[in-house]
């Protein structure tokens, strides 16, 4: 029964060690503890992987593909001896989700929609047409976000790098949703009769 209560804690912890990947590899490469850090992250990204398994969701299987491109660059790294593969991490989880997000608009059902249903099953289709709407802002916002994390790590400045991708980025997409929020009251406002 234990093991049930520390599951969502456990689920908790992983996820904010994949939100300081950034900080973490600065860490790592400043303090030259890459050597015992890249096998912690694959042994993170790995229950990561398997935790993913066990969700239901439309991003689930996206957060288990992302966990497992994790371990594929930090095993390489760690084999190879090379930091430069970890910087592109960001750009990968960017790729990923405007893949996900973008070819949900091909599909009958945009993710943004796919997740909104999950609390509110019965969309108007003004609803439909705003989560359409949204799905299309996020894949600007991963097209705009994934080319200055590529940017980043091309130029090599970790400094900058961290700054951009530990902290800059995350600002960006945390107001991002709340503008989206308050956008989303102002629109069901708008409907109400």
């Amino acid at each position: 029964m234990s093991g049930n209560r520390s599951r969502p804690l456990f689920a908790l912890l992983t996820g904010l060690v994949l939100l300081a990947w950034p900080l973490l590899i600065g860490f790592g490469l400043a303090h030259d503890g890459l050597r015992w850090l890249l096998p912690l992250m694959v042994v993170v990204f790995g229950v990561r992987a398997l935790q993913m398994r066990h969700q239901a969701g439309p991003l689930a299987v996206v957060m288990q593909r992302i966990a497992v491109v994790a371990i594929v660059l930090c095993a390489a790294s760690y084999l190879l001896k090379t930091h430069q593969l970890l910087l592109f991490y960001p750009v990968v989880v960017n790729g990923v989700m405007l893949a996900v997000f973008g070819g949900s608009l091909w599909s009958t059902m945009p993710i943004v929609e796919r997740i909104a249903r999950l609390r509110e099953p019965e969309l108007t289709p003004a609803g439909v047409r705003y989560t359409r709407r949204v799905t299309q802002v996020w894949c600007l916002f991963f097209i705009i976000n994934g080319t200055i994390a590529l940017l980043t790590a091309l130029h090599g400045d970790m400094s900058l790098w961290t700054i951009w991708n530990g902290m800059i980025a995350y600002l960006l997409m945390g107001t991002l949703m709340a503008v989206e929020w308050l956008v989303r009251q102002r629109v069901r406002r708008r409907e109400k009769p």
